[in-house]
């Protein structure tokens, strides 16, 4: 597999890991990320088990400080475990694991809504309208949306509309 095709595989990984945490899905995230960075070591999955519950600590609360910077923290850390794991692997073994990553990303991706964490503020005017967090527009939802730390929004002028969280339309 090319370098960058790997890199971006890692990447998402370390997103939907973050992403699961909280969520229903998260002990089968927990179980399966560890088994595939562990390769079978039981030591290793041991390890790899205990990261993943440093992690969900580390964003369940959300740290009193930058939820955000948090997050991001710890989705480059677990991207760098599985792009550890993926550069040290070759041949068929690197296409076994990549195509596990794989598998696990896809059952996340039908399993865990939207997040929104750190929105900022948004201010509506003139008829427009404003949401700080996640809206959510027809159609069927893979799972919960969830927010943490959404900014203020604002409605100014007549027809005008402001939400700060989710709308479900």
């Amino acid at each position: 597999m090319l370098f960058e095709e790997l890199t971006a595989l890692a990447t998402e990984g370390g997103r939907a890991v973050v992403r699961a945490v909280g969520t229903a899905f998260w002990p089968v995230t927990q179980r399966r990320a560890s088994e595939l960075v562990g390769r079978g070591d039981a030591g290793r999955v041991r390890a790899e088990l205990v990261r993943l519950d440093r992690t969900a600590q580390a964003l369940t609360p959300p740290p009193s400080g930058d939820a955000g910077a948090e997050r991001a923290r710890q989705e480059g850390l677990w991207a760098g475990r599985f792009e550890a794991l993926l550069d040290r692997l070759e041949g068929i073994e690197q296409s076994n694991a990549a195509a596990e990553l794989r598998v696990l990303l896809e059952s996340l991706t039908d399993s865990v809504g939207d997040t929104a964490i750190d929105t900022g503020n948004a201010t509506a005017r003139d008829g427009s309208s404003a949401i700080t967090g996640i809206r959510n527009a027809g159609g069927s939802r893979p799972g919960p949306s969830k927010v943490a730390h959404t900014g203020d929004a604002e409605a100014a002028g007549p027809g005008s509309s402001a939400v700060t969280g989710i709308v479900n339309e």
